[in-house]
């Protein structure tokens, strides 16, 4: 609308900063949601997240790194096209934009350890080879997701790491909508 007026975008703006009040809940709910689908490997969705995030956490990663490893596939059941790219908009506005390209990138990465067994290019992430995040990326790859698909590995619960899922969306770093 072109008629809109300070204060109708003020109301509209509460309604919004309400709603991003109740977004880690709906991320939380999310991940949950992860659990029991399989997708073919050994450990579902939920639990591959939260080794991820558990190795993450043991090696001692800032709690943003963590974080990041715990959301980094909860596009899976919503884009599983593009999961990366869910994930990442989900994360954009509480992180670095190191972290936030290590999330968008992670599956591009990934695919080193699987695109060749699909017929598809293994080393597509060359492509990036030179960018300041590329070893930062391949890293997160290599010691957080790839091992992360152990069903005898003892993660830490979802609950572990609410707290930090709060924390860290309790305020954005970087948002249009914020000054």
């Amino acid at each position: 609308r072109t008629d809109g007026t300070r204060d109708g975008w003020r109301i509209i703006a509460g309604g919004t900063g309400e709603l991003a009040v109740g977004l880690p809940d709906r991320v939380l709910d999310q991940l949950r949601r992860l659990g029991g689908d399989f997708g073919g490997f050994a450990v579902d969705r939920l639990e591959h997240s939260l080794q991820a995030a558990t190795r993450a956490y043991r090696a001692d990663r800032d709690d943003e790194y963590v974080f990041c490893a715990l959301l980094h596939d909860v596009g899976d059941l919503l884009g599983p096209l593009n999961h990366a790219d869910i994930a990442a908009a989900i994360v954009k506005p509480f992180v670095s934009e190191r972290n936030h390209w290590m999330v968008e990138k992670h599956a591009i990465f990934q695919g080193y350890y699987y695109f060749h067994h699909l017929d598809l290019d293994r080393d597509v992430r060359e492509r990036f080879r030179g960018h300041e995040w590329f070893d930062y990326t391949a890293e997160f790859c290599h010691e957080f997701d790839q091992v992360a698909f152990d069903p005898s590995y003892d993660s830490l619960p979802l609950e572990h790491f609410e707290p930090l899922v709060r924390e860290t969306m309790a305020a954005p770093k970087r948002s249009l909508y914020t000054k």
